[in-house]
């Protein structure tokens, strides 16, 4: 597959003005080339933000009621395109074929709606003393993302900021391009005003200058706290504001009531999912000390299920990781977690004998992890899970709190009042408890080194409006009644 326009900017694909190289997609289960895609060059990145200027005050002065329909006609344009879509990520990312059709595609997919109905639910403004306070859109977003999640990530900052009656120009990551131009499509086909959604692709330098634009009015980034960093940095030249939501090192605490057979399947779903490359992924295992080898018994047997393999084969439970360099990432670490002490129990760094070809990681699971290793302490992206024991209910917060991360956490005890005291002492954006599933409308963010900010439902609506104060004098409020 070729795709030769870099860029979705006033409702038509162009080119670049000046020749651009192009991506290369590979396939990291089969490590083959399946697309190239052209790059936007500097002078694409500036009509895609001039399109959403362009569009910004008809869009943003477009009725709510309006917005919404326009939203649900993009679900409904991406519903027809499920399949396809499925399709697409498994060969991009690699997430086993039927996780795909329901997380990478299914969730994304009804998000458009929820943003729908959250705007209409929304109070756009609010009567307080003699002031009328307005929210209103911050005006052009500029909507970067990563590629474990590609349109969700996508989905859940775009929706948002058109529902909010921002523009966006979006730029996806440059490892899965091919769901973004898929996205595009649909949104073309809903038929949104010319520049409300524009789109570039390419690289860290399309990103750069998207970022450090002077006609972006708001950053939405995720990514790793690395390019954060960047981004913020690049942003503050502009005092452009920016959300972030940059990761985790999340614990699970199994507290010594909790029902292990439960547990422990939970924790290593919690942790395997996407080959472990999720931000919320619940990567440290925090048990009774006293329960320990109960522990390491079922998480080593309950590993062994979880087969390797092509995405697209029913059977498999886990894909490969995203690229070459994840795959020696992660390797590496296991390697390391070795040479420092931690125990082994499941997998280790070494390819997968049955398959020669891909970027596969085994599920690997340590313990006999203390709080200071690196295994412990920094966000792996692969399916390595970590287990560190505890004496006592105090020892396991501080061991929960013990790094510079605060994204998300799991929290397991047959009794609910104490599971609820153990969330609220654990500092992270959101806590499961007892394995509870994901609240698309729930405020979605951490804090720390996982960044600031939300996503979703009401608090994910608020990002991207920015409050006005109207002050009225008493004469005009007397004639206003």
């Amino acid at each position: 597959m070729n795709h030769n326009f870099g860029s979705y900017a006033g409702g038509t694909w162009s080119s670049a003005s000046t020749p651009a190289s192009s991506i290369e997609v590979i396939n990291p289960t089969t490590e083959r080339v399946i697309a190239h895609v052209a790059i936007a060059a500097p002078s694409a990145v500036d009509q895609a933000v001039a399109a959403a200027r362009d569009a910004l005050p008809g869009w943003s002065n477009t009725p709510v009621s309006e917005r919404a329909a326009a939203l649900r006609r993009i679900g409904d344009a991406v519903a027809k395109r499920q399949q396809r879509l499925t399709e697409v990520i498994t060969q991009e990312v690699g997430t086993p074929h039927k996780l795909s059709s329901i997380i990478q595609v299914g969730l994304p997919m009804s998000n458009f709606g929820r943003a729908a109905d959250t705007a209409e639910q929304h109070e756009f403004s609010e009567e307080v003393g003699n002031s009328l306070v307005l929210q209103e859109p911050r005006g052009i977003v500029a909507c970067i993302t990563p590629w474990n999640f590609p349109l969700h990530q996508l989905v859940a900052k775009v929706a948002y900021a058109l529902a909010a009656g921002c523009t966006v120009v979006a730029k996806p990551s440059e490892l899965t391009p091919l769901s973004a131009i898929e996205l595009t499509e649909a949104i073309d086909e809903a038929g949104l005003p010319p520049g409300v959604f524009n789109l570039v692709l390419g690289g860290p330098a399309v990103g750069e200058h998207l970022v450090g634009h002077p006609g972006i009015d708001l950053v939405s980034f995720t990514g790793s706290p690395r390019a954060g960093r960047s981004i913020s940095e690049l942003a503050s030249r502009n005092l452009t504001p920016v959300a972030l939501e940059l990761g985790g090192k999340s614990p699970n605490v199994i507290l010594a009531d909790a029902d292990l057979e439960k547990a422990i399947p939970d924790a290593l779903n919690k942790c395997f999912m996407n080959s472990g490359q999720t931000c919320t992924a619940l990567t440290r295992l925090i048990v009774p000390e006293d329960r320990l080898d109960e522990v390491e018994e079922l998480a080593a047997e309950g590993t062994a299920k979880w087969r390797l393999g092509d995405p697209f084969d029913k059977a498999t439970r886990l894909g490969p990781v995203i690229s070459k360099e994840q795959q020696a990432s992660v390797r590496g670490y296991i390697t390391r977690a070795i040479d420092q002490g931690a125990r082994l129990i499941a997998g280790g760094p070494d390819q997968p004998g049955h398959l020669p070809r891909g970027f596969f990681v085994q599920p690997t699971i340590f313990s006999d992890v203390k709080p200071d290793f690196e295994i412990a302490q920094e966000e792996v992206f692969g399916p390595v899970l970590s287990i560190l024991s505890y004496r006592d209910e105090d020892e396991a917060i501080r061991i929960a709190n013990g790094t510079r991360y605060g994204l998300s956490a799991g929290v397991w005890s047959a009794d609910p009042a104490r599971a609820d005291k153990v969330s609220r002492l654990i500092r992270a954006g959101q806590v499961d408890i007892n394995g509870a599933p994901f609240n698309p409308l729930a405020p979605f963010g951490g804090s720390g080194m996982s960044g600031y900010g939300r996503e979703f439902g009401r608090h994910g609506l608020q990002e991207f409006l920015a409050p006005k104060a109207i002050q009225k004098t008493l004469t005009e409020e007397k004639n206003h009644a």
